[in-house]
């Protein structure tokens, strides 16, 4: 069994995929898609993308982190992948599954989708250019409009090179609503000689019995369920290990949030970064807990980051 944190623009960066894999639960994490058009990105750029590089590609936790790429020129993509290579990243991942219109607009993430044969060619000529002992995955999408092409496309990655997959189990044009349809990550599991993770509305520890079950995954990669129940993977590791799980208190997740405050004070100073990544953050986790909503009340007029700190510390769960 292997959990894995998923790539989330805006919202799983670095400080994110730092308290997560500190919390537990999980076995390797993803980072927020690194955008490749017609540069060659320098080691500044890769290490504001994914700092673990300078820690050898792990987290503070330990806990590896794979590189993701995005965009549709694969020769500059392999050109890009080298100088990532040269500079510590050790595992490379490719997005066709991003949703976003302005990425879709410009041939990147889930559009390629409609285009087998162009996923084909991307993944063989970043397979064909890395060392062999660098390994190459690819993240899709059930496809862009429908899932006609869901089964040719994941042949397409296996066959491109890569050595696994991860199957988002919506289309593009379903974005992020329910139900993900799990039942198709089984069947593109049985289309390809790779392994397959499989990724999609798992939010609560039943869920992830149900795409466990559903899609005959023993690697599962979870997303915003991670976000909004910060110890959603240490519990689904407790039930795996021990046949039982406990719930976090919000006394001992607050405890988490305020790091994750200091963590973003320390990134960036005291701009708007670590205020706006709080509130985002507090505004999902008010779904699972209430105190999540009365902490984000109580924060959310504040503007400057030493009364936001302080009214962290004052808080009583």
């Amino acid at each position: 069994m292997r959990l894995v944190l998923a790539p989330m623009q805006g919202l799983t960066d670095d400080v994110m995929r730092d308290l997560l894999t500190r919390i537990g639960g999980f076995d390797e994490c993803v980072s927020e898609f690194v955008r490749i058009t017609h540069t060659v990105h320098s080691r500044p750029t890769w290490l504001r993308y994914a700092p673990e590089i300078a820690n050898g590609c792990r987290t503070s936790a330990g806990v590896p982190c794979t590189v993701q790429l995005l965009g549709s020129d694969a020769d500059n993509m392999a050109v890009n992948a080298l100088e990532a290579i040269k500079f510590g990243v050790d595992k490379i991942d490719l997005n066709f599954g991003c949703p976003a219109p302005t990425v879709n607009k410009h041939q990147g993430g889930a559009i390629l989708l409609r285009e087998p044969e162009r996923v084909f060619q991307i993944v063989r000529t970043l397979r064909r250019a890395l060392p062999d002992h660098i390994p190459l995955t690819g993240k899709m999408r059930l496809g862009f409009e429908d899932k006609s092409l869901a089964l040719e496309n994941a042949q397409a990655i296996a066959e491109g090179g890569a050595c696994a997959l991860t199957v988002h189990a919506r289309t593009k044009v379903e974005g992020y609503e329910p139900p993900a349809h799990w039942i198709w990550v089984r069947k593109i599991a049985e289309a390809v000689n790779i392994p397959v993770t499989a990724n999609g509305d798992v939010f609560t520890l039943e869920d992830y019995l149900g795409i466990k079950q559903e899609s005959g995954c023993d690697s599962i990669m979870i997303g915003r369920g991670a976000v909004i129940r910060p110890d959603l993977a240490r519990q689904i590791k407790q039930y795996e290990q021990e046949g039982y799980a406990e719930a976090m208190p919000f006394n001992e997740i607050l405890e988490w949030i305020r790091l994750f405050y200091d963590l973003c004070l320390s990134k960036e100073g005291h701009n708007k970064y670590p205020a706006a990544r709080l509130k985002q953050w507090l505004g999902m986790m008010k779904k699972a807990y209430p105190q999540a909503e009365a902490l984000f009340a109580c924060v959310r007029p504040i503007k400057d980051t030493h009364d936001i700190r302080a009214a962290l510390h004052a808080f009583k769960a």
